[in-house]
């Protein structure tokens, strides 16, 4: 399902070059959940931001379901995300004027699915919030602005799941309801989980820790 081969990002600064990436080799295969682990800064969102298309390579390749991103413009970027890719970022997204339902909606309607309000109001049913549907995110908490994000992320039912620290801004408590959740309605997709949560990452299938740009371990959870 994902292939990085050689990757490397520099990004200029006032100072010159920054190199984010070195070098980084990276496979994960259908239906498998992989946790990233890593420092701050050490490269974990970037490796996302690559696997969605969302940044490009200074060098190297990487090839998602098949696709070689480096081969696609904009706009056929959006569309490999449309049909592969859902996303949950730790900052929730969600559009203020929308409610949690048309949130949900919101990239079955880029897709021009007919039954994309259906299938919105499924995803929002299965995260246990089809009572809050017609309110608003300001009318949410933060787990329930999460649960959005994440019913919004599945409704396509993509191959791909990524998530960048989930549960970044939610209490210990909340944060685990929403990972129960993650973890078992993803089954089946490919998951790439960014956190620093040891106890999160020891659920995953694979453990990758990044440091200094570089894959620095992989393997599976240790005890």
């Amino acid at each position: 399902m994902i292939s990085l081969s050689d990757v490397r990002l520099t990004l200029q600064s006032q100072a010159g070059g920054v190199n984010i990436l070195r070098g980084v080799d990276l496979t994960a295969g259908a239906g498998e959940s992989l946790a990233i682990m890593g420092p701050s800064g050490a490269g974990k969102t970037t490796l996302l931001m690559l696997m969605a298309g969302l940044l490009a390579p200074s060098s190297g390749t990487v090839t998602v379901a098949g696709q070689d991103l480096a081969a696609l413009d904009e706009d056929g970027l959006a569309v490999f995300r449309r049909d592969n890719v859902g996303i949950v970022f730790q900052a929730f997204h969600l559009v203020p004027a929308m409610t949690a339902l048309e949130n949900a909606a919101l990239p079955l309607e880029f897709a021009g699915r007919a039954d994309a309000f259906t299938r919105a109001a499924e995803a929002l049913d299965a995260v246990g919030l089809s009572g809050r549907a017609q309110h608003f995110p300001a009318q949410l908490s933060g787990g329930e602005q999460q649960r959005v994000a994440l019913a919004r992320a599945l409704a396509p039912r993509p191959r791909l799941l990524l998530a960048d620290e989930p549960t970044g801004n939610l209490d210990g408590e909340t944060g685990e309801r929403v990972m129960e959740l993650l973890f078992s309605l993803s089954a089946g997709m490919t998951l790439v989980l960014v956190t620093h949560d040891a106890a999160l990452a020891a659920r995953c299938g694979r453990v990758v820790g990044i440091r200094d740009g570089r894959v620095d371990r992989d393997g599976p959870p240790r005890p």
